[in-house]
């Protein structure tokens, strides 16, 4: 029985890891892809103006 106790939570901590992976993959895509995109697209073109910004200066 001590087998079952000392392998209980990796297996139940494996089982919540993969359903986070799952849930993970199945958000990626659909219809707010293009939003998400837009917005990371934006936030690198922010950064990349301010790093410039200052060399030019």
């Amino acid at each position: 029985m001590d087998y079952v106790s000392a392998l209980l939570p990796p297996v139940v901590m494996a089982i919540f890891f993969i359903a986070l992976v799952v849930t993970i993959v199945k958000s990626q895509g659909g219809p707010n892809k293009g939003k998400e995109d837009a917005a990371v697209d934006g936030a690198l073109a922010r950064a990349e103006a301010a790093q410039q910004k200052p060399a030019a200066s």
